[in-house]
């Protein structure tokens, strides 16, 4: 029996790695793991057969009442969820066809046996098998244990003589079943070691291990190219490498670990500052997938190639999440997301929350702390929690990534109120009134335009689009007092654009822009306050719709010219609150459509006038969308329409 096991509540100050007859321990950063609470009691025997998958047990269901809220401390309410669905995730598990297939459809598409992503839930079975806790009844389940068998003999029978694993098809060589399976798997590794359990599956894990490395890390398998693309993916194998290389050292191995790492750091983000994924920005994976993993890399090595990266990262978020005023939270620029549509962030996000590793980096990175929850906001919601009648109920089918409670045993070291709020306060544009610029990245041929004055922040998208998903052109406008006005979205009829004739608008092309400020030609680089306003001049590739945009101290102004009738499309945030009407008198409702014959717009919010005038009389509609922001839904699209002959000037005017 090994005498020195891996702990799953990773402790604080050292990350013990044993192998099975026992071996010396890797001491780690002091800032890695966390403190919680002792487990109490002693497991029953873990001693089971190499069980098959004929015949296995059942896992018995839980006692009435459980989940029961009030026996979790408040850092492992994560688990709560994940207990409630154990037995109906366990017992899905094939017996017959598809011997080990964890086939109940709780996680993974496609829900067919040669996915390997599917067995990543066997983290979840060895974590409850292997943690005592007072709310746990499955520590050292035979039963548990006999499935989680069945279910890494069918994990491990899909690698392929390479190392890899499969995803899609059977045959496929699949970077993220790859990536994020390391990492599954060495926590898996930990776990069984911790509960000695499973002798002869921890043998099969190690070897699966190391062929995964040395696939993951040769810099000739086709992942390593220039720049770097799925970045998240290729940073999860890299975390997961990481782990396994303590729980089995190998030098080889870990000097192209390093050396990958390094490479990553140099080609995998953009000198604008986002991740590659694949070519361009995506919100959601930079911020709830990359960063995390590149949090356990720092947190179990100290790389300062990764903390410049997470640096780099951050300074690039402030330019792009917009801080609502009254502090509800943020809207997100995320009509240039590359893959995903995360449009804001509630202030204060209850368990679970994807983000929460990325506080590993608030010590050194208080900037970071401005974009996640705060630990007096955190605390309130766990309370809350503790304090619903009932049991915690269990996660919906697909909702139940075994991240959350994988990065659930590591520190937190969320900001205070007070902290977030400084970091909120040095934000580019709440810092400074007047900036504008150009963040552009060569390598893929994108540039992404900000601009500050006093009354407006303002952020375009020029160059070639990553995805089809992605939209180009004016992408926001944002005051200091009312917050977001104009919010672009992903969609053809959400966008912030010119629309031919068959509602095509301009934003789905790859946009030709060139900028000047004043007189002088945009250099790209940070440009000295003033009044001299900011022009772009940007069109289609074939020049049917070309346009000419001036950013002023206080208005957005935008000329376009088309060979053919056109329709301009701006997508308003209202609030129910706003008095919104025509020109002409004409009054748009909140939550409703409207039409009207006129030459102009009025919002008024609170004591702010946004108009919205354009140079002729023409028909105009307002039309509502079910597309709301923030927990409070009170912010809503209404997308503003006016159809024109080819020529028309809009400029929207703040006061």
């Amino acid at each position: 029996m090994a005498t020195n096991p891996i702990p799953t509540s990773f402790r604080r100050r050292t990350l013990l790695a044993a192998a099975a007859g026992g071996a010396a321990l890797l001491a780690v950063p002091l800032r890695a793991f966390a403190e919680t609470s002792d487990a109490t009691g002693t497991p029953e025997s873990t001693e089971t057969s190499e069980a098959t998958a004929s015949g296995l047990p059942l896992l018995a269901p839980l006692p009435p009442g459980a989940p029961d809220r009030t026996l979790f401390a408040p850092l492992e309410q994560r688990f709560a969820g994940y207990l409630a669905i154990l037995p109906a995730m366990t017992n899905d598990i094939d017996e017959t066809t598809n011997p080990g297939f964890m086939g109940g459809g709780w996680w993974r598409s496609p829900n067919a046996p040669y996915n390997a992503r599917v067995q990543e839930h066997v983290y979840t079975l060895s974590w409850f098998h292997a943690n005592q806790r007072p709310w746990n009844p499955y520590a050292g389940n035979a039963a548990l244990a006999g499935r989680l068998d069945a279910a890494l003999g069918h994990y491990l029978g899909l690698q392929h003589d390479d190392g890899s694993w499969p995803e899609y098809s059977r045959n496929e060589h699949s970077l993220p079943a790859t990536g994020f399976g390391l990492g599954y798997l060495a926590k898996t590794l930990a776990n069984l070691r911790q509960s000695d359990a499973l002798p002869q599956r921890r043998t099969e894990i190690e070897r699966a291990l190391r062929a995964g490395m040395s696939w993951l890390l040769d810099p000739a398998n086709g992942i390593w190219r220039t720049p770097v693309q799925w970045t998240n993916q290729v940073a999860a194998g890299l975390a997961g490498a990481t782990l396994a290389l303590r729980l089995q050292p190998d030098a080889a191995l870990a000097a192209r670990l390093t050396e990958r790492i390094d490479f990553l750091a140099e080609h995998g983000q953009s000198p604008a500052g986002f991740f590659y994924d694949p070519t361009g920005m995506d919100i959601n994976y930079n911020f709830e997938v990359m960063l995390p993993e590149l949090a356990e890399i720092y947190l179990l090595t100290g790389n300062r190639a990764v903390l410049g990266m997470a640096r780099r990262f951050t300074e690039w978020f402030g330019y792009n999440l917009l801080r609502e005023p009254d502090g509800s939270g943020w809207l997100t620029y995320y009509a240039m997301s590359a893959r995903t549509s995360v449009a804001y962030y509630d202030n204060a996000i209850p368990d679970p929350d994807r983000t929460n590793l990325n506080s590993a980096f608030v010590p050194d990175l208080p900037q970071l702390g401005a974009f996640l929850t705060s630990r007096e906001d955190r605390a309130a919601a766990r309370a809350a929690w503790a304090a619903e009648p009932g049991p915690a109920p269990g996660l919906a089918k697909q909702d139940t990534s075994p991240r959350i409670i994988a990065h659930a045993p590591y520190a937190e070291t969320l900001p205070s109120n007070a902290e977030k709020k400084r970091a909120i306060a040095a934000l580019p544009y709440l810092r400074q009134p007047e900036f504008a610029q150009v963040r552009r990245d060569t390598v893929v041929k994108q540039d992404y335009l900000y601009v500050r004055r006093p009354g407006l922040y303002f952020g375009a998208f020029f160059g070639t689009r990553p995805t089809s998903t992605v939209r180009s052109g004016p992408g926001f406008l944002w005051h200091p007092v009312v917050g977001t006005i104009v919010h672009a979205q992903q969609s053809d009829t959400g966008c912030w654009s010119t629309l031919l004739p068959n509602g095509n608008p301009d934003g789905r092309s790859n946009l030709v822009a060139e900028y000047q400020i004043g007189d002088r030609e945009w250099n790209g680089k940070f440009l000295s306050p003033g009044d001299a306003p900011v022009r772009v001049h940007y069109g289609l590739p074939d020049s049917r719709i070309t346009t000419e945009l001036t950013l002023t101290r206080d208005s957005v102004i935008r000329s376009v010219r088309a060979t053919s009738t056109a329709t301009e499309q701006i997508p308003l945030v209202l609030q129910p609150q706003d008095a919104v009407t025509f020109a002409d008198g004409t009054p748009v409702a909140y939550g409703a459509n409207a039409a009207a014959r006129t030459d102009g717009l009025t919002i008024r919010r609170g004591g702010t006038v946004i108009t919205i005038s354009w140079d002729s009389v023409r028909p105009a509609t307002v039309t509502s969308t079910s597309r709301t922001y923030l927990r409070d839904a009170r912010r809503r699209v209404h997308t503003l329409r006016v159809p024109h002959d080819g020529r028309i000037e809009v400029r929207i005017t703040l006061s």
